[in-house]
C-alpha cells in the first residue's frame, strides 16, 4: 500500500464533508487544536483493543451505545449522569446473564457529526444546507446557523474534555460500586416490567456482594467491584478535526487518533479508495465499520485487507446495520467471507439504522418489535454459521423520550410529539434500553 501521513486523506475522494467559506479560519482552527491535550491516551486505546480481541474470540461481550448526535444546548451532569446509570444497568444485566465481561463504550464525548441523505433541506420553500452536527452548524433553520462554522470545532472539543472528565470521576469514584446497584434505576421506569426484573436481579447481586464480604472479597480490596471503565467512540466524519487530535505515541512511534477511544466509518462513507478509509488506515485505535445491504463481500474483503492488513484481533469492529427484513438475506454471505478469508472480526448489530420508518404524523421512528427482531436475527445467524455474535451498537438516552414506538411502555405514533427531543435520529428510551438489555439477556443465558 502507499504511504501513510496524517494529511494523506486530503488527497482523497471524500463525502460527506462542509464547505468551509473561510479556509484560512479553518486552518487557524485546526492549528489551534493540534496543540490541545489529547482527550484519551494511547494506552486506554490499547487497553480497549485488547477487550476488543477478547470479543472477537467469543470470551467477552461489547455493548455500545449513546446519542444519535449530541448537542450544545442539552450538555449538562444530569444528561451525562443519566445516560452512564442506564449503562452500568444494561452491563450487570448483560454480565449476570452471559457469565463474561462486558465491554462498555459509549457514543459519547465526540459524536457531534451526522451524515445526510442530502446536503440540502426545504421547509417552506426555502432551501438551506442540511443540519450537519453542532460540531458544523446549527439546527435552526436560518442562513447564518446553517453556515459552517470552524470554531465549532473548538466547543465540540471542550464539550468532550468535559465529559471525558465526569465520565472518569464516575466511573472511578464510587458512583460504579456494585453495592449502589439499587440505587442506579432511574425515577420514570419505577414499576414498569423491565424495573421489576432490575430489582430482581438487584437483589441476586447484593446477596452474592454480601456473601463475598463474608469470605473477605470487599470492593476496598477488589477495586473491580468498585470501579469500571467506560470507552469512547464516535463516527470519524470531520476529518479535520480528527487529524487535529491525532498524536504521535512516544513509546510505540504509531499514531493514534485520541478524540475517542473507537472510531467507526459509516456506510455512507466507507469507500475503499475514499478519504475516511485512507485516514482511518493509518492510526491505531480500534475501527468499526458500518455494514448494510449494499456492503458486498469484495468491498467488507477490500476494506479488512486495508484497515487491518496484519489481520490484527481486536482491530476491526463489524457493525451489521441492514433491517430486521434484509439482515437474514445479506448477512450469512458476509459471514461466510470473512470466515473463509480467516480474517479476525468483531461482528456486532445496530438494530436502528435500518429500521427508521416516517410515522403517520410525519416524525422519523423506529418500532422497537422491529428492533428487537433485528438482534434476534442476529444471534441466530451466527449461531448457525459457528461465529460470535458479539455485541450490540444502540442510539439511546437516559432520558425518558418518546422517539420510538412500542416496547413495554406502549408508545405510540400519537405519543411521539411529547418528547421527541432528538436532534437527528430517534433514540431508544432508558425503559426501551433495559427491555433490550433483558431480551439480549434471555438469548446469551440460552447460548450458555
Amino acid at each position: 500500500m502507499s504511504s501513510w501521513n496524517l494529511d494523506s486523506w486530503r488527497n482523497k475522494p471524500i463525502l460527506q464533508q462542509p464547505v468551509y467559506k473561510d479556509q484560512e479560519l479553518l486552518k487557524e482552527v485546526e492549528d489551534k487544536l493540534s496543540k490541545y491535550p489529547p482527550l484519551v491516551f494511547a494506552e486506554e486505546v490499547r487497553s480497549l483493543k485488547k477487550r476488543f480481541a477478547a470479543v472477537t474470540e467469543g470470551k467477552a461481550f461489547l455493548l455500545q451505545g449513546g446519542d444519535c448526535a449530541e448537542s450544545f444546548a442539552e450538555f449538562n451532569a444530569d444528561t451525562i449522569r443519566d445516560f452512564f446509570k442506564v449503562f452500568l444497568q444494561m452491563s450487570v444485566i448483560l454480565t449476570f446473564a452471559g457469565g463474561k465481561p462486558v465491554v462498555k463504550v459509549g457514543r459519547i464525548a465526540g459524536q457531534f457529526a451526522k451524515p445526510r441523505s442530502s446536503d440540502f433541506e426545504t421547509i417552506n420553500d426555502v432551501t438551506l444546507p442540511s443540519y450537519r452536527g453542532d460540531i458544523i452548524n446549527s439546527i435552526e433553520f436560518t442562513k447564518e446557523a446553517r453556515e459552517p462554522d470552524p470554531f465549532r470545532m473548538l466547543s465540540a472539543y471542550n464539550q468532550s474534555a468535559a465529559t471525558q472528565n465526569l465520565i472518569r470521576a464516575f466511573a472511578r469514584g464510587g458512583f460504579a460500586d456494585l453495592r449502589k446497584v439499587h440505587r442506579w434505576n432511574l425515577d420514570f421506569s419505577a414499576g414498569t416490567t423491565a424495573d421489576k426484573r432490575y430489582q430482581q436481579l438487584s437483589d441476586k447481586i447484593e446477596q452474592a456482594l454480601n456473601f463475598m464480604g463474608a469470605c473477605g472479597i470487599t470492593p476496598e480490596n477488589t477495586p473491580s467491584l468498585a470501579q469500571t471503565v467506560l470507552y469512547t467512540s464516535h463516527e470519524a466524519l470531520l476529518l479535520n478535526y480528527e487529524e487535529a487530535l491525532t498524536r504521535k505515541d512516544s513509546i510505540t512511534g504509531k499514531y493514534y487518533d485520541c478524540s475517542a477511544h473507537m472510531l467507526w466509518i459509516g456506510d455512507r462513507t466507507r469507500q475503499v479508495d475514499g478519504a475516511h478509509v485512507e485516514f482511518l488506515r493509518g492510526v491505531e485505535n480500534p475501527v468499526g465499520i458500518k455494514a448494510g445491504p449494499t456492503t458486498t463481500t469484495d468491498d467488507l474483503l477490500l476494506l479488512l485487507d486495508k484497515l487491518n492488513p496484519s489481520n490484527e484481533s481486536g482491530k476491526i469492529n463489524i457493525i451489521v446495520r441492514m433491517g430486521a427484513e434484509k439482515l437474514t438475506d445479506y448477512l450469512p454471505t458476509l459471514i461466510k467471507a470473512v470466515k473463509k478469508e480467516g480474517k479476525k472480526v468483531l461482528w456486532s448489530c445496530d438494530p436502528m439504522h435500518g429500521n427508521t420508518i416516517k410515522a403517520s404524523n410525519n416524525y422519523k421512528t423506529r418500532e422497537f418489535h422491529n428492533v428487537l427482531q433485528e438482534v434476534k436475527n442476529f444471534f441466530a445467524i451466527h449461531k448457525s454459521e459457528g461465529t460470535h455474535a458479539g455485541g450490540i451498537h444502540l442510539e439511546m438516552t437516559g432520558k425518558d423520550v418518546t422517539e420510538c414506538i412500542g416496547g413495554g411502555q406502549n408508545i405510540g405514533e400519537e405519543n411521539l410529539s411529547s418528547r421527541y427531543h432528538t436532534h437527528c435520529d430517534p433514540r431508544l428510551n432508558a425503559h426501551q434500553a433495559l427491555e433490550l438489555a433483558f431480551l439480549i439477556a434471555d438469548t446469551l443465558k440460552a447460548a450458555k
